[in-house]
């Protein structure tokens, strides 16, 4: 289900709240879904920005189960089915991610939030992003990014995984886009993909946003920032990704997600559970995964195996 039908069939069963009065990125969007215990929620006056802020789209298992088309009961099995039968996504000639397409970019214009006091500056968070390794294709992972600049940010790559091994095993810039807006199927896995306007990469057709630019040699100030375990990460010095372009919707739709929280949790952990699931099934009869929330949603999970006693 794309984003904007799985907001409305959200909404109409109540289970969106639509928040209409004025709200500011400076702390307050992020208290609010905070207090919200990150149930979706819509924000559509935002103070000094033209665009809208949804949130909590995959805050919890029923929610995401719902917007993959599943219930939460079969949401491994539907992932595990996915994992073991990829498919290619089609690529299309004209998107609505491409409705506006700005060359001069700006991103004081994007309502980047403000989330703690203490942070290192305004932060996108909900950001798929997409490089292109020389040896093995095609990557899209999650950075998040913090602004510098008119056109900049810096961008946390972490070490050993596969941008980060990209940027380092290459020869000068290493081209990014990253998607900001995006549904459920997309938040977990890419469907229908569209050529970006100035880079050689393929992005979500009907994202909400698409930054596209170049992760640079240059290096600067990224954090302090809270991270999945909910402590503050301490500032490091972090590839600057330099923005060429931005596209976006002509009614687009920010999307926000809170550091350390029931999403970021989520969308680090649960996509690894059918990974877990093949690897133990090679060796016994594996029965379900889940990556718990006791070890950040990340280092530490539960597997069900058949036994005698089952």
């Amino acid at each position: 289900m794309n984003l904007r039908s799985f907001l409305t069939k959200l909404e109409n069963e109540g289970k969106l709240v639509r928040i209409k009065k004025e709200v500011s990125v400076r702390n307050e969007i992020a208290d609010i879904i905070y207090s919200l215990n990150e149930q979706p929620v819509m924000f559509d006056n935002i103070k000094d920005y033209d665009f809208p802020i949804f949130a909590g789209i995959t805050s919890d298992r029923d929610i995401i189960a719902d917007g993959l088309g599943t219930t939460k009961d079969k949401l491994l099995f539907k992932l595990v089915d996915a994992l073991r039968n990829p498919t290619q996504p089609k690529i299309i000639d004209n998107a609505s991610c491409q409705e506006v397409i700005i060359k001069d970019p700006d991103i004081s214009k994007l309502p980047l939030l403000y989330h703690l006091n203490g942070d290192g500056g305004r932060y996108a968070t909900a950001t798929v992003a997409t490089i292109k390794d020389p040896d093995s294709g095609r990557n899209v992972s999650y950075h998040r990014l913090m602004e510098i600049g008119k056109n900049k940010f810096t961008a946390r790559l972490i070490q050993k995984r596969q941008t980060r091994t990209t940027y380092d095993k290459i020869d000068g810039d290493l081209e990014m886009a990253v998607c900001i807006g995006n549904s459920v199927p997309v938040m977990i896995a890419a469907s229908l993909v569209v050529k970006c306007i100035t880079k050689d990469l393929e992005v979500p057709a009907e994202s909400e946003f698409v930054i596209e630019g170049r992760l640079t040699r240059n290096l600067d100030r990224e954090g302090p920032f809270v991270d999945l375990t909910e402590t503050r990460d301490f500032e490091r010095q972090e590839p600057v990704f330099e923005v060429d372009c931005i596209t976006h919707r002509k009614d687009a739709m920010y999307q926000a997600l809170l550091p350390g929280k029931l999403e970021h949790k989520l969308l680090m952990g649960m996509p690894k559970e059918p990974t877990i699931y093949d690897e133990v099934s090679k060796v016994a009869d594996c029965k379900n995964v889940y990556v718990t929330m006791g070890g950040g949603s990340w280092l530490h999970s539960i597997v069900h195996e058949a036994c005698d006693y089952c």
